[in-house]
């Protein structure tokens, strides 16, 4: 049976290409059903408060650099979005007097314009976000050097190779409306993809790359960055791949509901349990790496039902 045509931009492939028997099965998940879903490799976890989440966000980054030793590095990748846990690992490194000097950060993403990464002068550039509102707020002292600082706004392929090199204690991410950590966002429907997405296994071989963004990518970015001006958001970005994700202990996904919605964090959290990967919901594929835990601020996870305003 064919698959259904997206909903909300035609030409490409997403969640709501779906088996509708399936998206029928998320919508109706209680928040007592999510905690349930755990197994084996795959960890969830709640906090009644922001404060509560962010802090334990943070903590992440502290706990991947505290295993950094000369001659062993070790480091977290993060994202942005979110963004609200990094002064607080500043904040943290200084109160503790944390030397960095063997730990390093990857930057999961940046955007793309005219086929070059923008530079941190960019309002919007992930980097400029790191460095201001972590890593400049660091005691130096304490920093790490900057070829500590991975940024995939150069040599992708370099970016890559860092992997294997130094030890990845822990990927965070979000995830977005389109379901994708970093910018591993569905494919077009087109070529080879008319009729079907990549399979779970052609996805996974895909590294640190250029990405064409989903519609519905921009949009969310220009509501969550932009003030709504979809105009200023490019529409492709350099992204970490499955590859280096794999290369990483441990996957970990920090769900605050300002970047994704009530149904999409219930999707995704059943087909990682379920394992039932998709790659027109890349984050389902997740349910093959060995170490996944999702976190989930209480209050956001609210309903999938009909409510009008």
């Amino acid at each position: 049976m064919a698959r259904p045509i997206s909903k909300v931009a035609p030409g490409w492939w997403d969640y709501t290409t779906l088996d509708p028997a399936l998206i029928a099965d998320a919508a109706r998940l209680e928040e007592k059903d999510l905690g349930q879903l755990a197994r084996p490799g795959f960890q969830i976890s709640f906090y009644d408060t922001l404060e509560d989440f962010y802090l334990a966000e943070a903590l992440e980054y502290i706990s991947a650099w505290r295993q950094a030793r000369p001659g062993a590095p070790a480091g977290i990748c993060g994202p942005i979005g979110p963004t609200e846990q990094l002064p607080l690992v500043a904040r943290i490194v200084n109160a503790l007097g944390l030397k960095l000097h063997d730990a390093h950060f990857w930057g999961m993403d940046e955007w793309v314009e005219d086929g070059r990464p923008v530079p941190v002068s960019h309002p919007l550039s992930f980097a400029k976000a790191d460095l201001d509102l972590c890593f400049r707020r660091i005691d130096p002292a304490l920093r790490m050097p900057d070829a500590h600082l991975h940024f995939p706004t150069g040599d992708l392929a370099a970016y890559s190779a860092s992997y294997d090199s130094i030890r990845c204690v822990v990927m965070q991410g979000g995830q977005g409306e389109v379901k994708h950590w970093a910018f591993n966002d569905p494919p077009q429907r087109a070529g080879a993809y008319q009729d079907a997405p990549p399979t779970p296994a052609e996805y996974r071989q895909l590294k640190a790359r250029v990405v064409d963004l989903h519609p519905m990518t921009v949009i969310q970015n220009a509501r969550t960055s932009g003030g709504g001006n979809v105009s200023m958001v490019p529409t492709q970005a350099a992204s970490v791949g499955p590859v280096e994700t794999w290369k990483a202990e441990k996957v970990s996904i920090w769900h605050a509901g300002m970047h994704d919605n009530p149904f999409g964090m219930r999707l995704t959290t059943l087909m990682i349990s379920k394992r039932l990967p998709d790659s027109a919901v890349p984050m389902s594929l997740l349910a093959d790496h060995p170490n996944v835990h999702f976190h989930f601020y209480r209050p956001a996870l609210g309903k999938v039902e009909a409510e009008m305003h």
